[in-house]
């Protein structure tokens, strides 16, 4: 299985998070589908996507949002591509039409047959047990909207997933207390940072921090 969870970021801060990516791929020009977390302002994201991927000389791009009608043959191709990157957003409305569309249902082949699912923020998110750290801190969290009660994730790690973290007091005091009730380790990465999973190895990019039972503990070098 080959994941990629990014916190956020821009070029620079996400060099290594890239570097680490492109090691996965087994060809030079590799398939990819851009899903955004809604289909407003998609098209200038996706421009920005391909802008982005196009300097390791990247040009196979499509894109596909998931909340507005489509065929279900157009959905059977995104499968076949090398790499499906899920976009930031909003969580909630995210994970509503992921589920919705049936594409969470259908993730685990496409994994299984060798595909890279990259996630970055909300996109990353969906991709563990739950949801539940798209709800905080207070200051800066996502808004439930959509209302959606199960807030079941992909289950595709072990762990829980907090981007855009900054190393503050009030962010430590905020995941502190929910990893005292959480059953589940939480990774808060800052912008730039990431967790790659590549089969049996796992590597942390870098400043993640780790969460569990109330104490926390950096997992990285940077």
């Amino acid at each position: 299985m080959k994941l990629v969870l990014y916190s956020g970021g821009n070029n620079l801060e996400n060099f290594e998070m890239d570097t680490e990516l492109k090691a996965l791929f087994t060809k030079e020009n590799p398939s990819i589908t851009f899903i955004p977390s809604s289909f407003d302002d998609a098209s200038e994201d996706f421009d920005e996507f391909c802008s982005y991927y196009e300097k390791y000389h990247f040009t196979d791009f499509s894109i596909f949002p998931l909340d507005v009608p489509f065929n279900e043959n157009s959905l059977d191709k995104i499968f076949k591509r090398d790499m499906i990157y899920l976009a930031g957003g909003n969580t909630y409305y995210f994970l509503k039409y992921l589920r919705k569309s049936g594409f969470k249902n259908r993730i685990g082949h496409f994994l299984r047959r060798g595909g890279i699912l990259v996630g970055q923020s909300a996109g990353a998110i969906v991709m563990t047990p739950n949801i539940l750290t798209a709800g905080f801190p207070s200051f800066d969290k996502d808004e439930n909207e959509v209302k959606i009660k199960n807030l079941t994730g992909f289950k595709l790690v072990n762990f829980e997933f907090f981007p855009h973290y900054i190393h503050s007091r009030r962010y430590i005091d905020e995941l502190q207390r929910y990893s005292r009730i959480s059953k589940k380790p939480v990774l808060a990465c800052y912008d730039g940072s990431g967790v790659v999973i590549n089969g049996q190895r796992t590597t942390f990019v870098g400043k993640v921090y780790l969460f569990h039972g109330g104490i926390v503990s950096k997992l990285s070098n940077a």
